[in-house]
């Protein structure tokens, strides 16, 4: 199906359709960077399937995942790049096979000019990507490794199962690998998860949801 026939892009008037119908869609395999630190928007992303990781990464070479980029959501990084000239500070992945279709800068521009209801899908999309990212900086900032842990395991899971490096999950909430390793080891002594090279198994959801409520309540 084309994007353009589904909402909400289809809302557009005729003229913004035609200028954007002239574009063609993107394919991402996982692992392809979208975007660098340094380096400037050269357009607007739109998502049609698949998933773009954004990550800060510190001097250190340590890393957070600020948000991940679905079908139907906006990037922030991009969204102040066109609008504010700034380049990028994070960097952007393909986490899994993708398609995007990428709005050149100048139309976006012109769009953003002539067509009030583009300008108004961009800032609502703007607004609540920045509430999540607040959110995920929340997070980081007050609550507990071993919460956050648990919860990420919890979202990350696929029918019990996380397929993730420690590593992967220390930059899914912003933290050290080696302070991943001894809160999972800790979660296996309790008999809450079993850890294999590359992936966790969870054992005991209620306990990590327990945990998570915990300290929601804190």
């Amino acid at each position: 199906m084309n994007w353009l026939d589904q909402p909400p892009w289809n809302q557009l008037p005729a003229e913004a359709l035609k200028a954007l119908a002239q574009l063609r869609p993107l394919n991402l395999q996982k692992g392809d960077i979208v975007f660098q630190p340094g380096q400037t928007a050269k357009g607007f992303a739109v998502v049609l399937s698949g998933q773009i990781d954004v990550y800060l990464i510190g001097p250190t070479g340590r890393d957070i995942l600020l948000y991940s980029v679905t079908p139907g959501q906006s990037c922030v990084q991009t969204t102040l790049g066109l609008l504010g000239g700034e380049p990028y500070s994070g960097e952007g992945l393909a986490a899994r096979h993708s398609q995007i279709v990428l709005i050149p800068s100048t139309l976006f521009t012109n769009l953003m000019d002539s067509t009030p209801m583009f300008r108004t899908l961009v800032f609502q999309a703007f607004a609540e990507r920045m509430q999540n990212t607040m959110h995920v900086l929340e997070k980081v900032a007050f609550q507990r490794v071993e919460a956050r842990l648990a919860e990420a395991l919890l979202s990350m899971a696929d029918q019990g199962e996380v397929r993730a490096t420690q590593a992967e999950i220390a930059s899914h909430i912003g933290s050290a690998r080696e302070v991943i390793s001894r809160r999972l080891d800790s979660f296996a002594r309790r008999g809450w998860v079993t850890t294999e090279r590359g992936h966790v198994v969870i054992r005991d959801a209620d306990a990590l949801k327990r945990l998570v409520s915990f300290a929601g309540e804190t």
